[in-house]
């Protein structure tokens, strides 16, 4: 008892505290973690070509670190897509202030807290035209979408949100960074099911801690919500902080 204890407590040192303790040194040198709400750049980033520009439908999750000491370990991600021929896109965003579900709040591809964004799937032409109603729908389905219905940690959050979006459009074949801390509370309320890409199953114990084998989403430990894994698809590690570290 007492050396599986031991072993317990080592894997949960590799595995957990030592990456997100490297990952702290790694922002203190390189960003502001002072950086306040007011003072952050939210602006666009120019990486979206003008929707009048681009007549094909289109569909991205993008996810950014946040702000200040939560972006050691976290990040936030949100739903961006244009309908064929439409001059443009539409951003849905899950927050913890005014309306929860957030409608064209921010530029599609803009900073979040300053924070680059990154492209977490995409889908264009006929593919993306078939799945924006999907998304629609499971949009208007979420359940959490009134004031007061949002929960840093474990959830429901934004990454929550955008979880549940993807576990009702599993053709899209996303799967949201294991830094997207909120992703496996089950808005649903059941603790056993398929993972949101529909490709394995997940066990999550309401978001505090879980399991997940899945072929989009790999092999993926939840510990308090700090995810460590690895990715099958594309052969990577998943490290808490860090995040997927590979092809």
């Amino acid at each position: 008892m007492l050396r599986a204890a031991r072993l317990s407590l080592l894997g949960f040192m590799l595995l957990f505290a030592l990456p997100l303790g490297a990952h702290a040194l790694v922002l203190w040198r390189e960003v502001d973690l002072t950086r306040t709400w007011r003072c952050a750049d939210w602006s666009s980033t120019g990486t979206l070509p003008l929707a009048v520009d681009r007549p094909e439908a289109m569909v991205r999750i993008y996810s950014a670190r946040v702000g200040r000491w939560r972006g050691i370990f976290a990040v936030h991600s949100w739903i961006v897509f244009k309908e064929a021929g439409a001059s443009a896109y539409e951003r849905f965003d899950k927050v913890g202030w005014g309306s929860p579900i957030r409608h064209n709040g921010y530029p599609p591809d803009g900073r979040w807290y300053g924070n680059e964004p990154v492209i977490v799937a995409e889908a264009t032409g006929k593919e993306a035209a078939r799945l924006i109603p999907k998304l629609r729908a499971a949009i208007a389905a979420y359940p959490y979408d009134h004031s007061g219905d949002y929960r840093a940690w474990p959830g429901p959050n934004s990454n929550s949100f955008v979880a549940f979006v993807l576990g009702r459009v599993p053709e899209l074949g996303a799967a949201l960074p294991p830094t997207a801390i909120g992703k496996d509370y089950p808005v649903d309320g059941g603790w056993i099911g398929l993972a949101p890409s529909g490709t394995g199953l997940r066990v999550t114990l309401g978001g505090y801690g879980g399991l997940t084998l899945a072929w989009v989403e790999g092999v993926e430990l939840n510990v308090l919500g700090a995810v460590a894994g690895l990715d099958l698809r594309r052969p990577g590690l998943k490290l808490p902080g860090f995040g997927r570290i590979g092809i």
